[in-house]
């Protein structure tokens, strides 16, 4: 049998991970001297209401060898395969500890996918192997097809405050404050290295509902695969942003919500698009 494994900043939940029978690795949050499970004892929603008080800017920890290497030991008694999904190496040693642990496990049934990305991207990434996997592809014809396809996932948000880019280290202090004052709306992206990257500064929400718009007409959506929005807390923004998808004529499947990992660095009010672009761009 093939598995899925995920860790927590693809931002599945508990119930849609017990539903898909996925294996699941969280990542640690360390927020107002407690320390938190992500998904696991720490729901989205209640992150974001600690962060919105927080006097200090969480910090994560990347799962451990030994968190993978237990699934991985089970996976090689059960003679499985495992196909995991990890949030990028540019923002994350987790793909490292995963593959620690496949050697400790010395087994040659387990692949480890970077996925460059986060959120709903892997989520995208996910379902993609959920059907082949219906249709009776064997895991590594999933990896190559994975590999490939990542390249091609697309994710934008539109930021609508500079304070936790600031308060991440993403933007100076002066820039922040400056761009509060302007009414900035950065939009940001997940770049083909995996960095969380700025794409453009936007003045107002409407011009940076604008910007994702235009953007995705001109990188077209590959119909063939699903195009999800995403939210961080606050589903204002991006029902407004669903609105004129609508009205351009873009259906989307999903409406997914940004988890700590990414959403540390957003904060509330942050919306956007994540989808496959067609390869005739």
């Amino acid at each position: 049998m093939i598995k899925l494994l995920v860790d927590s900043s693809s931002d599945f939940s508990q119930e849609e991970i017990k539903k898909k029978n996925m294996a699941y690795v969280p990542v640690s949050i360390h927020l107002e001297d407690k320390d938190y499970l992500d998904g696991i004892d720490l729901r989205i929603d209640d992150f974001y209401e600690l962060l919105l008080t927080a006097s200090d800017f969480p910090k994560t920890s990347q799962p451990s060898p030994q968190d993978f290497l237990d699934h991985f030991e089970a996976a090689k008694k059960n003679r499985d395969q495992v196909i995991c999904l990890l949030i990028s190496t540019a923002v994350s040693g987790t793909c490292q500890s995963a593959k620690q642990a496949r050697d400790m496990a010395d087994y040659d049934g387990i692949y480890i996918v970077d996925t460059l990305n986060a959120t709903a991207s892997i989520r995208l990434l996910a379902e993609v192997a959920f059907r082949m996997m219906a249709e009776g592809e064997s895991a590594p014809a999933i990896v190559d097809a994975l590999e490939v396809l990542k390249k091609r996932v697309r994710i934008l948000a539109s930021v609508d405050t500079l304070e936790y880019l600031w308060r991440g280290g993403r933007l100076g202090r002066t820039g922040a404050v400056i761009g509060e004052l302007a009414n900035i709306k950065p939009v940001i992206t997940v770049t083909a290295e995996g960095k969380v990257s700025l794409i453009s500064k936007c003045i107002g929400k409407n011009k940076a509902l604008s910007y994702l718009i235009r953007y995705v007409k001109e990188h077209t959506p590959d119909p063939a695969f699903p195009l999800y929005t995403v939210y961080s807390y606050g589903a204002e923004n991006c029902e407004a942003l669903e609105a004129r998808l609508t009205k351009e004529g873009q259906t989307f499947m999903k409406r997914c919500q940004i988890g700590p990992t990414i959403g540390a660095h957003v904060g509330p009010g942050a919306c956007g698009i994540c989808y496959v672009e067609s390869v005739a761009q």
